[in-house]
Parts: C-alpha cells; sequence; structure tokens
C-alpha cells in the first residue's frame, strides 16, 4: 500500500497510509493527512490516485511544495521521492511492484539433482580475512599507482565495515573519525550534522592528534563551509597557496603554514553534514621543502569525499531505523492503550451495573438486591486487580524469589481456590498429583500465578461448551530428564488452528470482553524466568492440553549454600 512515512519534522516517525483516492494534506485539522508544522498551510496539498501511482498537486501554498529538493506545482510521485512541505519532510513508498519482468516469482532450488548441480564453492572468505587480503606484503614502491590504490581500497573496505556495524549515530562518527585519523596525516578533525528538525549545523565529533590541544577551537571558514554544502564539493585549501606574500623568509618562520579539508557528507538524497580536518606545517617543514606545503594532496580529497558519501548513507539509514523504531513503539503503544481502554471500559460498565443495584436496594430497603449489586462490584474489582497484576508481571522485568517449596502444594492451592467457580460454572475440577514429587527449589508465588491463568481458561473453555466437562491437572516428577511437568487438560471446544501461532502474544484473547489477552503470556513470562517452557496441543472440538515444563532443581545441602536461579 503507497505510504508518505515522515522522516523530519514534528511529525517524525508517523507514517500515513494513502488509501483514499483524493487526500488533503495540511495543517488543518479536517485534512486527511494532518500535519502538526507550522509553517505548513492549513490546506497545503493535494494527493490524487492516478492508476497505481500518486499526483501531487500544491495548493497555492505560502511556503510551496518541494520534491527531491525542487518547488512543484505538480508531480507524479515513485517510490522513493521525499516530499516536503514547511519543515516537513516525507518519504513516499508506492505500492508493490507485482511485475515479474518475465522472471518467476519464486526460485526452485531443488530443481535440480545435487549430483547434476555443475556450480561448486571454489573459495569463501570471512570479513576478517578479508581485511587481512589488503595487509599482505606485496613489494610495491611506496608512491606507485598501485600502491596508493591499494591503501586507498583498504580505507574504503574498512570504512564499509565499521559504518555496517552500529546503529548509533554518535559511536558511528567516532568511529569514522578514529579512522581518518589513522589513513590521514591529520592533526584536527571535526564532524558536523544537520539538525533533523531545525537544519542548523551542529558538531558532533571534534578530535585532536595532539593532548595540548584538546581544548583550542577549531576555527572553520564560513566561506569554505558555505561553498561545500551550497555547491556539493569536497576543497582542499593551503594558506600557503593563498599568500602571495609566500616565500621561505622570516614571516613564515613565525607563522607556519595550515592545509585542511572540508567536504560534504552526501547521502541518498541531500547533504546531511560535513567533515572538516587540518594540519600545521611546521616553518622548519616549509623551509625544507622550498616553500611548498603537500601533506594534504588531491588523493587525500578524493578519499575524504568518499569516507563522507559512506559515513552520510550510514547516518541517513540510522535516522530512518530509529524513525522507523520509534513508528513501531507508537503503534504499540497505541494498539496497548486502545486494547486497555476497551477492557477498562468493560469492567467500569459492571461496576456501574452493580452500583446501580445497590442504590436500588438501599432505596427499597431491600438487602437481597444489595448484595447482588456489591457480588457485581466485587467480581469487577477482581477483574481490575487481575489486569494490573498482569500488566506489571508482564513488562516488569524480575528474577523468581526462589526458596523450597512442594510444587503439589502449589497446583492444590489453586484447585482449592477454583473449585467454587468451577462448580458454579457446572465444571469438574480434578487434581492427580505425583506422589513421588520432592520439595524442589522455585517461586511459588510465580508457578501459582502461572497456573492459575491456565486453570481459569480451562474452566471458561468447558463453560462456553454448555455441556459437562472437565479439568484435569496432573503434576509429573522426572528425574532422569531433571525436569517437573504440570498437565491442564481440559475437554472444551479446542484452540482453532489459526490461533495457535499468536496464543502467546499479547492482548489477543479467545474470550472476547471477558479476556485481556495477558494470561497466557504471563505464564509463558513466569516459566521462561525459571529456565522453563509452556507447550500446548489442541484439537478443535476435543479440547486442549497445557504443559509446564521447569527445571527441576534440589534444595541446597547446607544452609549457607546460595541458590541460584536456573539458566534460561
Amino acid at each position: 500500500m503507497p505510504s508518505l512515512f515522515v522522516i523530519r519534522g514534528s511529525d517524525q516517525g508517523t507514517r500515513y497510509e494513502l488509501e483514499e483516492a483524493i487526500l488533503r494534506l495540511g495543517r488543518d485539522k479536517s485534512s486527511t493527512i494532518h500535519i502538526h508544522d507550522t509553517e505548513v498551510s492549513r490546506n497545503h496539498a493535494e494527493l490524487r490516485r492516478t492508476h497505481r501511482d500518486y499526483t501531487v498537486s500544491d495548493l497555492n501554498s505560502s511556503n510551496g511544495t518541494f520534491v527531491n529538493g525542487k518547488r512543484i506545482e505538480q508531480h507524479v510521485l515513485v517510490s522513493g521521492d521525499q516530499v516536503q512541505v514547511g519543515a516537513t519532510l516525507m518519504l513516499y513508498t508506492g505500492p508493490a511492484d507485482d511485475s515479474s519482468g518475465g522472471i518467476g516469482s519464486s526460485i526452485d532450488v531443488a530443481a535440480a539433482p545435487l549430483s547434476d548441480d555443475q556450480s561448486r564453492i571454489i573459495h569463501s572468505v570471512t570479513q576478517q580475512e578479508g581485511s587481512r587480503i589488503f595487509d599482505s606484503q606485496v613489494d610495491l614502491p611506496q608512491n606507485s599507482f598501485l600502491a596508493r590504490a591499494r591503501s586507498n581500497l583498504q580505507v574504503m573496505y574498512r570504512t564499509a565495515l565499521a559504518v555496517s556495524h552500529t546503529l548509533d549515530i554518535d559511536q558511528l562518527l567516532n568511529r569514522i573519525m578514529e579512522l581518518i585519523f589513522e589513513w590521514v596525516e591529520a592533526d584536527r578533525g571535526c564532524i558536523m550534522l544537520f539538525d533533523a528538525n531545525n537544519r542548523k549545523l551542529e558538531p558532533r565529533v571534534r578530535r585532536t592528534r595532539q593532548e595540548s590541544d584538546r581544548g583550542d577551537r577549531i576555527s572553520i571558514s564560513k566561506t569554505i563551509l558555505d561553498f561545500v554544502l551550497e555547491r556539493n564539493e569536497g576543497v582542499l585549501t593551503s594558506d600557503a597557496r593563498q599568500d602571495d606574500r609566500f616565500n621561505p623568509g622570516a614571516s613564515i618562520v613565525k607563522l607556519g603554514v595550515r592545509e585542511a579539508i572540508c567536504v560534504p557528507m552526501q547521502g541518498r538524497y541531500h547533504v546531511v553534514g560535513a567533515i572538516y580536518i587540518d594540519t600545521s606545517i611546521s616553518p622548519q617543514e616549509v623551509l625544507e621543502r622550498g616553500g611548498q606545503s603537500c601533506k594534504f594532496t588531491e588523493d587525500h580529497l578524493k578519499l575524504m569525499i568518499a569516507i563522507g558519501h559512506q559515513a552520510a548513507l550510514a547516518v541517513e539509514d540510522t535516522r530512518y531505523y530509529s524513525a522507523m523504531v520509534q513508528a513501531e513503539r507508537l503503534a504499540a503503544i497505541g494498539q496497548t492503550i486502545a486494547t486497555l481502554s476497551h477492557h477498562i471500559k468493560n469492567i467500569l460498565q459492571g461496576i456501574r451495573g452493580g452500583s446501580y443495584l445497590i442504590e436500588m436496594g438501599l432505596t427499597e430497603h431491600d438487602e437481597s438486591i444489595v448484595a447482588k449489586g456489591w457480588n457485581i462490584v466485587e467480581k469487577n474489582q477482581n477483574k481490575i486487580s487481575e489486569l494490573v497484576l498482569d500488566m506489571l508481571t508482564f513488562s516488569k522485568e524480575r528474577e523468581p524469589d526462589l526458596m523450597t517449596a512442594d510444587i503439589n502444594s502449589v497446583v492444590a492451592e489453586v484447585v482449592e481456590l477454583m473449585q467454587a467457580r468451577a462448580a458454579e460454572l457446572n465444571v469438574e475440577l480434578r487434581l492427580v498429583p505425583d506422589a513421588t514429587m520432592p520439595k524442589l527449589v522455585f517461586d511459588p508465588e510465580g508457578i501459582h500465578r502461572a497456573l492459575l491463568n491456565v486453570v481459569t481458561n480451562g474452566i471458561d473453555a468447558v463453560a462456553e461448551t454448555e455441556r459437562p466437562g472437565s479439568v484435569e491437572i496432573c503434576t509429573r516428577y522426572l528425574p532422569e530428564r531433571s525436569l517437573v511437568q504440570i498437565e491442564v487438560r481440559d475437554t472444551g471446544a479446542g484452540i482453532p488452528a489459526d490461533h495457535m501461532d499468536k496464543l502467546f502474544s499479547p492482548f489477543v484473547s479467545t474470550k472476547k470482553n471477558r479476556g485481556t489477552g495477558l494470561g497466557l503470556p504471563v505464564s509463558q513470562k513466569i516459566l521462561s524466568e525459571h529456565g522453563g517452557q509452556i507447550g500446548v496441543q489442541s484439537t478443535p472440538g476435543e479440547g486442549a492440553c497445557f504443559t509446564f515444563e521447569l527445571p527441576a532443581v534440589a534444595p541446597p545441602q547446607s544452609s549457607t549454600q546460595i541458590i541460584e536461579p536456573p539458566a534460561g
């Protein structure tokens, strides 16, 4: 589906799916694509579907509409186009191309028997081996073309590896600057990036070769910087070349010469920043060279331009990735809030109904009505408590509170707690404990909660069939495998096949308004904290069986022994 993804501006990280034939884009709240940007007009632009693509048209906006940096009146969008309105920059993604161009949509990797396959692997190279290729000792003249080419190729190879191994922009830029200082004889360096919101150039990394220079400010010519960013060209400058009075005389001995390289960081679509390095040449070196300063050469400039481009691509990828992660987080938060709001609304409606009965009973002095109302209020209060406990258990990282306890006793407590509810719903609840079960080390409260969720689900599943049924809980001790199993088997309607894959996903419930969708994920999390797991088998129409497995950890032999949680 076509979409606009905001990569810069107040709505950064927001994705607008383009479904309608005509969409209005602007600051007005009634706009289909509502942009929170004061530089955007109320009715700024219009998107109109033409065949499978969209055409964007400017609606006489104050600040104009731009596509890929050029102001447009009307433009047919293609995937990858960048649309800018005000300070907001959006990336357009077109519909998926279903055409195969004469190539099949799938590859049959087993089309020919292995014996008939004439291809064979001659040699393979890891990244580490790839970097060592450039370190091979081949006798080449130090300043020959081949030597310089091999050195530059090594630089670009290591740069590509560096930018592919981090998603943190500051770490990335620091690594780039370290590599530059390894390859170029620079004394000082600075990497500047445009702020994603206000497009102001800000220094992000500063480096000097000498510790004594760390406190010095790096002064960069605004004229040079503007030239580099406006023309998208790298420059090599030298005080000596610009000084008509240059000669190997006293003034040069006193002042020395400073050379500098400044290159743009050109990404796929625009310049994201600039890299600046410079070096000081001592007066003695200037005199020895007869007034020629040549620490930086044109090869250095070309290499820096290539490094700047690699770094810019990495910065863009990192920003897009961060924006997508943020969008996914916001979407998850929105989904969570919507789901919880739905559950809480149903609970509040139940409390409101119970309160109404209590009020009616008090007015009519009828204690039976008051008792009925209070029973409804109490049930919904328990639902709120369960929802909050599930949310806390699921969202909080915790270590199990390990102690020596009896698994059979914990399971018996769950059965005793749920007997009244099972009887009310005409469900038989049975416990079949393993008499050989020893006392073990685990978190009794955690296992109690995990088992309670599954037993409650089993009772509800049987009750929904509107026929007599049962829930059976069995415990098993398997010393040969150092495992404990708790099996919960019900005779309900079973779990549909299309629900099995998402059974342990948060907020997925088959109990409609009665479930929070957190019970099974919480149980799975508790078992995982113990180093165990939950398995499930189900046949539609015949019921389901949930099996808890957790390590059988024996109690310590002495009171001084420290109990560690089992490895996950």
